[in-house]
């Protein structure tokens, strides 16, 4: 037992190179990686994510601004998974042995190919397998979550994709929070006012390509009587066949809205020092859409 203590303590003494300044508990080992694209550069912030051989995720997080990540973890068998935006995963087995570096060396991404286009022509959102929800903070301290349940929108896909167009309706008076007390009060005068407001509209004909399948969707925000220009930050998901052998196309979307930038100030509460929710508002979007007829 004091042989193999000894033994254990001299190797980490005659350590030299990069793991000798690496801090590893007993029986654990060093696993890293670079990852590089095809020509060579790093690619920062990718992310990775390392399970064990149940598939159970040990570690995760993203690489440093040299492509680079080093993480310790638990002498055994560990499945790597290593993905970036624009590019095509990467996965691999790795053995990570006790007091040991486990290097993978240089891993190189190809590039993904995007998602096929939708055909241009009239699309419309299909509300059933589509969402719209939002997360607010409640007196600055937990989250609440809510949805729209009532909508209707089309997009018109053009050949050029960047000059399409669409419009959304959304029945303000739809929100739900799964309370109905705050959900009364938030179609009240006091904020969305669906009695003067009685919908929420966006119209865009700004599609930009971000790269990869990520776009830039910008247009026209009208809520509370007031219209502000609004970019959602969207991830195209490409096309499908739904049950009956239709063709979908998919996407997801965030944005941000700043409430006063839409005159929602709750001047009741705030008047009595309440900040009743939190100064934004997140924005996210689940959308199928099928050609119109």
């Amino acid at each position: 037992m004091i042989g193999r203590l000894l033994g254990s303590r001299t190797k980490r003494m005659q350590r030299t190179g990069p793991l000798a300044a690496v801090h590893t508990p007993p029986d654990a080992g060093v696993l890293s990686c670079r990852v590089l694209d095809p020509v060579n550069a790093p690619v920062t912030h990718a992310e990775f994510t390392v399970s064990d051989t149940m598939g159970r995720k040990v570690v995760g997080g993203g690489t440093d601004p040299f492509g680079s990540f080093v993480a310790t973890v638990p002498a055994g068998e560990y499945r790597l998974a290593v993905s970036a935006e624009g590019y095509t995963p990467y996965r691999a087995s790795v053995t990570v042995a006790e007091d040991t570096l486990a290097s993978l060396g240089d891993v190189t991404l190809q590039v993904a190919q995007p998602p096929e286009l939708p055909a241009p022509g009239d699309w419309e959102i299909e509300p059933a397998h589509s969402s719209i929800a939002f997360t607010a903070r409640h007196i600055g301290l937990a989250r609440i979550h809510g949805r729209f349940n009532s909508f209707a929108g089309a997009v018109r896909i053009a050949d050029d994709m960047e000059q399409s167009a669409m419009h959304v309706v959304i029945d303000a008076a739809s929100i739900d929070t799964n309370v109905k007390m705050r959900d009364d009060h938030l179609r009240s005068a006091d904020f969305l006012d669906v009695q003067r407001y009685p919908t929420l509209e966006f119209y865009s004909d700004r599609f930009a390509h971000r790269g990869g399948n990520r776009w830039a969707v910008t247009g026209a925000l009208s809520l509370h009587g007031v219209t502000r220009t609004v970019t959602l930050d969207t991830e195209y998901l490409g096309l499908g066949n739904g049950m009956e052998g239709e063709t979908r196309a998919a996407c997801r979307a965030t944005t941000e809205l700043h409430r006063d930038d839409f005159t929602v100030s709750w001047q009741t509460m705030l008047a009595r020092g309440i900040a009743v929710v939190g100064p934004s508002i997140r924005i996210d979007l689940d959308v199928q859409t099928v050609p119109k007829g």
